[in-house]
């Protein structure tokens, strides 16, 4: 039971494998939602130069 026994959780971390004692980390699933529609916005009033007075 240590190092090189290869169904403790010590022994897979040594030999780098995965299994019922030590499982990979699943990815986080995720719930795609609808795409919701795009409003168009205004277009931004454009800056004029600044005149020297």
């Amino acid at each position: 039971m240590g190092k090189g026994d290869k169904k403790t959780r010590r022994g897979k971390i040594n030999s780098g494998s995965y299994g019922k004692t030590r499982p990979k980390k699943g990815s986080k699933s995720f719930l795609v939602s609808e795409k919701t529609e795009v409003t168009e916005k205004a277009p931004k009033a454009k800056r004029t130069k600044k005149t020297e007075e």
